[in-house]
């Protein structure tokens, strides 16, 4: 049982290391998650604020003839 030993030693750092890998990892993916969050509300924004601006561009180049005014 003792040549066992080194064996599930081994594992059971292998085990460890994996671990603190996934934590790792796991972290990476909140922060992406979050900066991706971010980023939707930005373009929200920001495309919201071109389609105001392109309606205004045609309503300015649209002016009405004399008599429907």
């Amino acid at each position: 049982m003792s040549d066992d030993t080194p064996r599930l030693d081994r594992i059971e750092s292998n085990l460890s290391h994996l671990e603190r890998q996934f934590e790792e990892l796991n972290q990476v993916v909140i922060g992406q998650a979050r900066i991706i969050a971010r980023l939707q509300k930005e373009h929200a924004t920001v495309s919201t604020a071109v389609q105001t601006m392109e309606i205004d561009r045609i309503s300015a180049n649209n002016t009405k003839p004399p008599h429907y005014q």
